[in-house]
């Protein structure tokens, strides 16, 4: 089969399309021959050194896959030919970048009929950045006013999307050119970030995503009793106590792999209320040019590998 390898730390160039022997699926696990695989800000870390999540040496990067299940190992809960997707491993190895892959089953869900593979591809670890923050860490509800850093981004986009559909007002901080297409995903009030300071304009929130590590200014805007949730800052201990003391509560959230939320997701995106937009798709072949889009840190959506 084929996979993307690096054997060193560095930018886009180290990234080279290999051949390589098909991985067996073990108990529990399911072989997916994948049809696309997402990126993250997180690869780019980890590709570059910043995040030596898998050590030093030859690996392979990528976690979100969507494909169909070819073999089943001992005790897995799928059969063969089912289509899904998730994130596995994370923030062990899974080794996405490649024609197949062995996953934990438990890991994986059933992909929604209504997501081509690329889009379901896109989902996985930015939908459950999104949903783990806003659903089970701030248990965001109806009425409530929540403030969203970076929200055209990755997390962003389907940030807006979640909280729109659990009824809340939703602002969305990005540039100017965005605003329209944060509109149409729902986003009640934008705001331009480069012309206009958020802390000056906005008080009394219920809910701050910040993606941004501006912790202690997203502070500024929530009511006593609100909550920080903080992606960037996740392990910030002396930012979460100067949150605590304000008489706010502060949630670091740092993404795990969660089969009822991406339960979750599949739910809102079969029910029409979710959906990932896909800035690129590109083969396998051009992975460092989506590694180049990727370290711009301005695409509008996701950026996918169809493999």
């Amino acid at each position: 089969m084929r996979k993307v390898t690096q054997q060193r730390f560095g930018g886009p160039e180290v990234l080279e399309v290999v051949t390589a022997e098909r991985p067996v699926a073990g108990p529990g696990e399911v072989l997916v021959k994948v049809a696309a695989s997402g990126l993250n800000p997180v690869d780019a870390a980890v590709r570059s050194g910043f995040l030596p999540l898998l050590g030093e040496g030859s690996f392979t990067l990528g976690w979100d896959v969507a494909g169909v299940v070819e073999a089943v190992g001992p005790g897995a809960g799928f059969a063969v030919g089912d289509e899904v997707y998730g994130m596995p491993n994370f923030p062990g190895a899974a080794g996405g970048y490649a024609e197949y892959v062995a996953a934990p089953a438990a890991e994986l869900a059933a992909k929604p009929a209504g997501l081509s593979f690329a889009e379901a591809a896109a989902l996985p670890l930015a939908g459950l950045t999104a949903w783990q923050s806003l659903v089970t860490a701030a248990g965001l509800t109806a009425g409530q006013r929540v403030l969203i850093h970076r929200a055209a981004g990755g997390v962003g986009h389907l940030a807006v999307q979640i909280a729109k559909a659990r009824g809340a007002h939703v602002i969305g901080l990005a540039g100017a050119a965005k605003h329209e297409f944060l509109r149409s995903l729902g986003a009640d009030e934008v705001i331009d970030y480069r012309a206009t300071d958020y802390t000056e304009v906005l008080s009394g929130l219920d809910v701050v995503l910040d993606s941004s590590a501006e912790g202690d200014r997203s502070l500024r805007v929530l009511r006593e009793g609100g909550v920080l949730v903080s992606i960037m800052q996740h392990h910030d201990q002396e930012l979460a106590a100067r949150v605590r003391a304000a008489g706010r509560r502060f949630e670091g959230v740092s993404v795990q792999p969660d089969a009822a939320g991406l339960a979750g997701l599949s739910a809102l995106v079969e029910a029409g209320r979710l959906r990932p937009h896909l800035a690129e798709v590109l083969p396998l072949a051009e992975v460092a040019r989506a590694h180049e889009l990727l370290d711009t840190g301005r695409t509008q959506g996701k950026i996918v590998l169809a493999v």
